[in-house]
């Protein structure tokens, strides 16, 4: 029961679209991770996810519409959801969503991360 430094574990990495784990409560990761670039699009058929902006912005790109958002906002991604996260610079993500969440969801490809480093 020790306070997270998000800055501190912020600067602990620097590869984006990669989440590291920094927290677990009732079956829930809280994740971390740095987003640059556009990521593949995806759907979670299972699970909701939240993704909190804790430095930068980013745009979510859903099939028919975009929605930006800015550090200290965040939004909830419905289960069954097609979407895509694209950030011309980078940004610093939190994430809340089940511990069995795939980060590419029905997509694997070179990003898929089977297992996530703790910090």
């Amino acid at each position: 029961m020790n306070p997270i430094n998000l800055q501190e574990k912020f600067a602990q990495f620097s590869e984006h679209w990669s989440p590291k784990v920094v927290g677990e409560l009732n079956g829930q990761h809280i994740k971390l991770a740095k987003f640059q670039g556009e990521f593949v699009w995806h759907k979670h058929d299972e699970e909701d996810e939240l993704f909190f902006v804790v430095n930068g912005s980013f745009v979510m790109e859903f099939r028919d519409k975009n929605v930006l958002l800015n550090e200290g906002e965040f939004l909830i991604v419905p289960k069954g959801v097609e979407h895509r996260p694209v950030a011309t610079e980078e940004v610093w993500v939190m994430l809340f969503e089940p511990a069995s969440t795939l980060n590419t969801g029905d997509t694997i490809n070179e990003l898929t991360k089977f297992e996530l480093e703790k910090l």
